[in-house]
């Protein structure tokens, strides 16, 4: 039966190819090292996790769904409220077919067939688990490329390859160079600040989507978050201890360390943890209300007499920016948390609003951080 499967699937895609006879072959190098031929631009494209919009809603704003024929089934439940806005401009999407996922073994190779894609856009952190369940070999038997990106595991070294990436497949070079020289530019007003300054820096705490669980705490080593936390001008208390991007600190190692800055990531996970303790930050968010919440995580037994706490540098910011090309947005809102007086003309807010403006589909709406400064 598989096999059958296999061979419709494969047939399909053979005539798939009268409408690709403008479509030029090209051999690209993907972030895992792989060289990965491909026709391009790209016709019909699946993306390996929902949130991957935010890298061709970028390139692509008036059309960002024109090639996408099938998605993971992650961005309604990770990122409800930039699901509504897209969901509201492109009500096309909502008929898109969705999927498992690759790392869980529910990705379905022959709906997936099915759908003729010319590529499969995965993301890097699921290469083990494709290679483990051989998605990679009967992918490749029906002549369907896969082609890894990423903009989790090392935001700061992959999600500008990733993007040129991402452009060349879909003809969208001139746009991807755009985006990337913004995002150098935004970047460097806080590299620049901090070489020059060489400020003392705080020690700080990343408590990663604190309040999804009981459990404390989840944080970042020296990638993702962490490395945010450095470019800010920071001193991340989890580096040395945990040893890879994402890891966990106990309530001890926490208070032990006295962080001065602790910052919370956060969002609206109604579909993971109905009704959480988690801190609903995000577009369009309630800002009393994560506050409160917000403040109930300083009662934690690891939040207890630490310097944060006693001096309100106790901040939450929007989990997407660990899992978005927006992460320069984050480093701007920490280093002034971090060096008020270093950035007082710095104004991430805007930074934020003219990123919506000039690359993305949807509206700037606020509501992407509080903090118990009240800044």
């Amino acid at each position: 039966m598989l096999t059958s499967l296999f061979k419709a699937a494969a047939g399909a895609v053979l005539t798939l190819a009268a409408t690709t006879a403008l479509a030029e072959e090209i051999t690209v190098t993907d972030v895992a090292g792989r060289q990965v031929t491909v026709d391009a631009p790209v016709n019909r494209l699946i993306l390996g996790e929902g949130r991957q919009i935010y890298l061709l809603g970028a390139l692509q704003p008036e059309t960002p769904f024109e090639h996408v024929v099938g998605w993971r089934e992650d961005f309604s439940q990770a990122d409800p409220d930039n699901y509504a806005a897209y969901a509201a401009k492109f009500p096309e999407m909502k008929q898109i077919p969705t999927f498992g996922g690759f790392k869980d073994g529910t990705f379905d190779v022959e709906q997936a067939a099915a759908l003729q894609p010319d590529v499969v856009l995965m993301n890097l952190e699921a290469k083990a688990a494709t290679e483990d369940a051989a998605y990679d070999d009967k992918l490749a038997e029906l002549g369907i490329p896969i082609v890894y990106v990423d903009f989790r595991e090392a935001p700061l070294e992959h999600t500008t390859p990733s993007m040129r990436l991402i452009g060349r497949l879909l003809g969208e070079e001139e746009r991807a160079e755009a985006f990337i020289d913004y995002s150098q530019a935004q970047m460097a007003r806080v590299a620049e600040t901090i070489e020059t300054a060489d400020p003392q820096r705080p020690r700080v705490f990343i408590d990663r989507a604190g309040g999804y669980s009981d459990d404390c705490c989840m944080s970042f080593g020296p990638g993702n978050f962490g490395k945010y936390v450095e470019l800010a001008g920071g001193s991340n208390i989890a580096d040395g201890i945990i040893p890879n991007t994402f890891g966990r600190l106990n309530p001890e190692q926490i208070i032990a360390a006295d962080p001065q800055q602790v910052v919370v990531t956060g969002g609206h996970w109604d579909a993971y943890v109905p009704g959480g303790d988690w801190v609903g930050v995000g577009p369009g968010a309630d800002l009393a209300a994560a506050r409160t919440k917000l403040e109930g995580l300083t009662e934690r037994t690891a939040m207890a007499g630490i310097d944060a706490v006693q001096t309100d540098n106790f901040h939450a910011i929007w989990h997407q920016f660990y899992n978005s090309p927006y992460y320069f947005v984050a480093v701007q809102r920490l280093a002034k948390w971090f060096h008020p007086e270093l950035f007082a003309d710095l104004d991430p807010e805007a930074t934020l609003r003219e990123l919506h403006e000039r690359f993305l589909p949807v509206d700037y709406v606020p509501g992407y951080w509080v903090s118990l400064k009240g800044d």
